[in-house]
């Protein structure tokens, strides 16, 4: 689904990304972990047309889509979960949600949208009036997923999902994405907490100084002595 060639991000004078390779099948749960400043976010804000390559392809279902913006890309299917959730504070929940869905025009599939998010989040449907920066942390990510949801994404990149948060949470939110793939979304998941990635995840890819230092299956991963001493604390 998704095919990475010498994939090169610049950005206020730094060579973030220095030249990476990665896929992303059909129907995988893909883990891209690494420590802070490791290239891992701009790759991201790369692969979903929010920052243009320095250099490098993307292909994307075939097709090339190393220059086209991030609203063709949610049109197509690519929608990313921003660092930091990125919600509008001053809408509602639900205005949240129908931001998620601005593109379509399909107004039933909407609304069954709007079900399917709130059977998966219910808290979200408890709070469907409350402004959107009036909810906890937790609550904020889960409705920046739910948001992209909401565009009826094939291919979903989340970006650091469980950051700022309790642990209960975090493995609320990790269920959530078990979830999401169990319905047949691809993802393509930017986690620091290594081990919660991996154990989530099909295959992984370990990102150091904006290159791609490992490549391998989650299990392996997570064994490996490198990634064992320095992301899993071990």
């Amino acid at each position: 689904m998704l095919e990475v060639r010498g994939l090169k991000v610049s950005y206020g004078g730094i060579n973030a990304v220095k030249g990476i390779d990665l896929d992303v099948k059909s129907g995988e749960l893909v883990a891209l972990i690494g420590a802070n400043g490791a290239g891992k976010t701009a790759t991201l804000k790369a692969l979903a047309g929010l920052i243009r390559p320095a250099a490098g392809r993307v292909h994307y279902n075939g097709d090339d889509i190393t220059a086209l913006p991030a609203f063709r890309l949610v049109q197509r299917g690519l929608a990313l979960v921003p660092e930091g959730r990125g919600v509008f504070g001053r809408l509602t929940v639900e205005e949240n949600l129908a931001m998620g869905a601005y593109s379509r025009a399909d107004r039933a599939q909407i609304a069954a949208d709007f079900d399917r998010v709130y059977t998966l989040f219910p808290r979200l449907a408890e709070r469907r009036r409350q402004p959107a920066g009036t909810l906890s942390g937790g609550e904020q990510q889960i409705l920046a997923i739910g948001r992209a949801l909401m565009s009826r994404p094939k291919l979903l990149l989340l970006d650091e999902p469980s950051m700022g948060l309790a642990p209960l949470m975090m493995q609320r939110i990790f269920e959530t994405i078990r979830t999401i793939a169990a319905e047949g979304v691809t993802l393509l998941l930017v986690e620091q907490n290594a081990r919660l990635a991996l154990e989530a995840c099909h295959r992984g890819y370990v990102m150091e100084s904006g290159l791609i230092a490992l490549a391998d299956s989650a299990p392996r991963l997570l064994t490996n002595p490198q990634v064992r001493q320095a992301y899993l604390g071990e």
